[in-house]
């Protein structure tokens, strides 16, 4: 050991007394620098603008250090450029210069010399560490609650892969003369093992050798909080194998071996380090260890209970794959690696969950590009087509004819679709049509317990009377809130059944969950609002949701509980009609499910299209919590009828709560006529000096008519205790914020909310709880000017200082 410090020392000296060390580290802290404080300083930033700006932040540490632009992914994405020029000469130089003959014949083993450069390298990698650590020590005192556990894991990932860069470059340093040939073959070797994962995918063998090789993604997990042993034993076999490859190459300088022998040699290193590998890799050989302070890369303790109650069993899942279908490439050898990672998260507590991909052509019914402009083409021509443009043959997939005979596709729309199977008993998982596609943790959990045989609990909608339909895709209809497949927050991927039921010829099952009547438009018949009423004197949940305008539908039914639906919420929007509304989540929301702290948190807002006040005054009996509220300042209730002409999207000009200018509505006919609030005629003089002239027609806040301006309750959760148990029940004043066109637009939140009711009326047993606590880390404690000065120190006088101190090193090595 003490031969190997000395050659460290040796090397580590021409290091140092070489300009390109200290160069490097110069340019490796300026990079840091001019990194960490790009992401500080938006930060920074947004926290001096006040309570506009501090709303965006969140998760800084992540944002600062982790992100592709921050200071690890940033810094990470070009590390593999300043190895080589450090390793180049590391033996390369011996050879050139004939010292090596000297090392031979000393008294020193070829293992210590080799032992020696590296540890020399591993010396000036800590440096490097210790570089970047400074801006880690500077996060930890920048930003509020910074998780500190995380970064240091970020630490070692980085330290690991500086490690293996540096074994890399001594072995290619031993293949050449050339220094600068050393430097390139190095950043070669880099680049193959980066890329290596993605050749050779569609033998099996081969896929599983060529993922575990690649280098590329190994430190991710480590950056994200994650540390993991075979990520640790990933490392440990680089850098076993390459620098054993560098002892058995200087070998064969001092020995007369044949070239078999020399063979066997490279083999059986290469061969050793993979079998060290393969082993670690098993999952239940693999140890974890998640240092996130929410557990983040951890699956919930009740999905991990879930998992443990499958037992010993194994959890068999089938990947169908359709071609023709648009996530159809998931089932292509390619992507076989990225499936198991998801999985990774699950295996970690069933280790004996087994996976399978059976690709397929069929029909795909919602995938209307491929058939764009081919309606001509038959199925096997467009598989054809798609499987060139795959770069597979036809042959690789089943034809519809087969795959028919082991299961039928066509209730899912031939979508790409899992089949969990455990103990004989199947369901579906399914992917969706959003940003992350793969099912999620609840999703995830929700179709494990179908497996498990547990409760599913079962909503009702009520039919018959023009309610809203939850098998069809219209604007007003509710296929997305109940069983749309292809979407996430559907009610049947959330862990739920649904079922229609007409009250003309059926009772209602009392192993109802909750029953749902939302927005008849015909009079219920006398049997109908018997067998509610009934329904809810046993203490049975509901959801009832009304529309302004038909609220005569509903108040017979809802006198029963005390709740009475009265007039129109009107809401002040120069730039839309006044009938659309936003409303505020309630701190009582939070009760029904807990992600809704999100939405509080987030100011995230309900859209209404049209509702009517809930009033629930004379409500006695019920414990009633008002969830959502209309705008304070910019609302009211119209208690008479609002005249719909008057109501009419695109709405141009401010609507009064009691200024002179009310607005200027336009017609169809594309004329527009105004009013103002002291109710002028068109070319009348007004009554107010300098009041706006207006037209009439325009809704407008009117107390004399008995207008009540907001908060205005529009959505109200009632419970009470009916034979021994909790009786739930759900009033809104609006059936829109649920149907198809508000849950499937883009950027809207009522999904959220929408899941909340339903979870609270099941009492919370579906969607799974997998919520976290908020992250802590979303303030700085470092305002712009004192950012400002630390920049200074760190991107301008720090280096300065270590140029200096460089300079009048080697110009004092020179001299002498």
């Amino acid at each position: 050991m003490k031969t190997i410090i000395r050659v460290a020392k040796t090397e580590l000296k021409l290091l140092f007394f070489s300009p390109i060390a200290w160069f490097l580290l110069i340019v490796f802290l300026i990079q840091c620098g001019v990194t960490y404080f790009n992401a500080m300083s938006g930060f920074v930033r947004l926290q001096d603008m006040g309570d506009f700006g501090t709303r965006f932040l969140d998760t800084l540490t992540s944002r600062v250090f982790l992100g592709r632009s921050g200071l690890f992914g940033s810094v990470m994405q070009n590390l593999f450029l300043y190895i080589p020029l450090l390793t180049m000469s590391l033996i390369s130089r011996e050879v050139g210069s004939g010292t090596i003959k000297l090392l031979y014949s000393s008294p020193v083993s070829i293992y210590e010399i080799v032992l020696g450069k590296y540890l020399a390298m591993v010396v000036y990698s800590l440096l490097l560490v210790a570089v970047i650590g400074i801006f880690v020590v500077c996060g930890v005192f920048n930003i509020v609650h910074a998780e500190t556990p995380m970064l240091l894991s970020s630490l070692l990932g980085f330290f690991l892969l500086l490690c293996a860069y540096a074994a890399i470059g001594i072995f290619m340093s031993s293949l050449t003369t050339y220094q600068v040939v050393a430097a390139i073959c190095t950043f070669v070797m880099i680049g193959i093992l980066s890329y290596i994962g993605l050749l050779w995918q569609r033998v099996a063998f081969v896929r599983e050798l060529t993922y575990f090789l690649s280098i590329n993604g190994r430190t991710m997990k480590m950056l994200s909080g994650l540390i993991t042993t075979k990520d640790l034993a990933y490392f440990l076999v680089i850098v076993y194998i390459f620098l054993g490859l560098t002892i058995y190459k200087l070998k064969a300088g001092t020995e007369s071996k044949t070239p078999m022998v020399k063979t066997i040699r490279y083999a059986a290193v290469i061969a050793s380090g993979l079998m060290i590998g393969y082993i670690a890799s098993i999952p239940a050989l693999t140890g974890y260890f998640d240092v996130t302070f929410n557990k983040n890369r951890t699956i919930t303790p009740r999905v991990q209970k879930i998992l443990a109650d499958l037992g010993d069993a194994p959890l068999e899942v089938t990947a169908y794959a359709n071609l023709l279908d648009q996530n159809g490439f998931m089932g292509n050898p390619e992507y076989y690696n990225d499936n198991e990672a998801h999985w990774e998260l699950y295996r970690r507590f069933k280790t004996n969950i087994h996976l399978k991909t059976v690709a397929y052509y069929d029909s795909a019914y919602g995938n209307s590009v491929i058939f764009n402009g081919r309606e001509g083409q038959t199925l096997k021509e467009l598989a054809e087509q798609s499987a060139k443009m795959n770069d597979m043959k036809l042959s690789y997939y089943m034809t519809p004819e087969q795959i028919h005979k082991i299961i039928d596709l066509r209730p899912e729309s031939n979508r790409y679709v899992m089949q969990l199977q455990w103990k004989g008993k199947k369901t579906f998982l399914r992917v969706f049509n959003d940003q992350m596609v793969w099912p999620g943790e609840t999703e995830v959990a929700a179709a494990l317990k179908r497996l498990q045989d547990a409760k599913v609990p079962v909503i009702g909608f009520l039919t018959g009377d023009l309610e809203r339909d939850i098998d069809k895709m219209g604007d007003r209809d509710y296929k997305g809130l109940a069983n749309l497949n292809s979407f996430r927050n559907s009610l049947v991927n959330q862990g739920f059944d649904v079922q229609t039921i007409s009250l003309e010829k059926d009772e209602i099952p009392a192993s109802f969950a909750a029953l749902v009547l939302a927005d008849p438009r015909i009079e219920l018949t006398p049997a109908a609002v018997s067998k509610i009423q009934q329904y809810i004197s046993n203490g049975g949940n509901m959801f009832i949701a009304g529309e302004p305008g038909r609220q005569q539908l509903l108040n017979p039914l809802l006198a029963q509980i005390g709740i009475r639906l009265e007039g129109t919420v009107l809401q002040e929007d120069p730039d839309d009609s006044p009938e659309k509304i936003l409303c505020t989540a309630t701190p009582f929301s939070v009760d029904l499910y807990k992600p809704m702290e999100k939405m509080i948190a987030d100011s995230m807002l309900l859209r209404m299209q049209g509702a009517t006040a809930v009033n629930y005054e004379q409500a006695s009996g019920f414990t009633v919590h008002p969830l959502q509220l209309s705008d304070a300042r910019k609302s009211w209730k119209r208690v008479k009828p609002v005249d719909p002409e008057m109501l009419i999207n695109g709405a141009a000009g401010p609507v009064s709560m009691g200024g002179d200018v009310v607005a200027v509505v336009e017609e169809g006919n594309g004329s527009s006529h105004a009013r103002s609030s002291a109710g002028n005629k068109p070319g009348e003089p007004s009554s107010r000096p300098g009041a706006d002239r207006a037209a009439a027609g325009t809704v407008h806040f009117s107390p004399e008519d008995g207008d009540q301006k907001g908060p205005i309750v529009t959505v109200v959760s009632m419970a009470r205790k009916v034979n021994g148990k909790e009786q739930r029940i759900v009033v809104a004043g609006d059936a829109d914020f649920l149907d198809n066109k508000e849950l499937l637009s883009p950027g809207r939140s009522n999904f959220l909310f929408s899941t909340s009711i339903f979870s609270w009326l099941s009492n919370n047993e579906f969607p799974i709880d997998t919520s976290r606590p908020d992250a802590k880390d979303k303030r700085v404690t470092i305002n712009s000017d004192q950012l400002e000065m630390l920049r200074i120190v760190l991107i301008w006088i720090l280096p300065a200082l270590i140029f200096a101190f460089a300079a009048i090193l080697l110009i004092r090595r020179k001299r002498k």
